[in-house]
């Protein structure tokens, strides 16, 4: 991928981009979040995306975060629209037995969570990002082949122009070093649903 059609939103304590790598250093106290449940908004993350109108593609990233050692600390994959619409997809450290693996798909202000606890051991994760017009599905693996579904959901702001990419982000006091290669940009991976047809 250009990685110069990349532009950022917010900018990173440092970052580097250089052979189809970026690596992004975070700030301490930096985060995506809307409202609920904890009520607070935290919305000053560094995402570094690209623009596109098309509706029907799938983005792949391999991520690194073998520095992360700090609670909160995360990088992956996102959907940045706006501070009250985006998706995110990564793993987040929680201590050193385990961390979630997750997303958070944020419509019109409310921000929602959804995890799974894997081994703190974990240190590299690829991520899927495929779109249907304004239907999003995220994928993980270990590998880069074989993948295994996160979440299936809706933007409801995410019909038309798109931007999409990567961020990293230490909601604490904590700041850590993200690797991200292997960025693909794909024919649409999730194929057209094959079954129940709609009403």
């Amino acid at each position: 991928m250009d990685l110069n059609a990349f532009q950022w939103t917010r900018t990173p304590k440092a970052w580097k981009a250089e052979g189809g790598t970026v690596r992004i250093t975070t700030l301490p106290h930096t985060d995506l979040w809307q409202r609920t449940y904890y009520h607070f908004r935290n919305d000053n993350a560094p995402v570094f995306q690209m623009e596109t109108e098309v509706r029907f593609f799938s983005f792949i990233v391999k991520t690194d975060f073998t520095e992360s050692a700090h609670r909160f600390d995360q990088c992956g994959i996102v959907l940045y629209l706006d501070s009250e619409n985006w998706l995110k997809g990564s793993v987040e450290y929680e201590n050193a037995e385990f961390q979630h693996l997750g997303t958070v798909v944020t419509n019109h202000g409310y921000s929602d969570w959804a995890t799974t606890e894997i081994p703190a051991d974990v240190k590299t994760m690829w991520y899927r990002l495929s779109r249907r017009e304004d239907d999003y599905c995220i994928e993980c693996s270990s590998d880069g082949e074989r993948w295994r579904q996160m979440r299936v959901c809706h933007l409801a702001e995410g019909g038309g122009r798109i931007r999409f990419g990567i961020y990293a982000c230490s909601p604490e006091d904590s700041s850590f070093t993200a690797v991200f290669s292997d960025l693909q940009l794909t024919e649409c991976a999730w194929k057209a649903h094959d079954g129940q047809q709609p009403d």
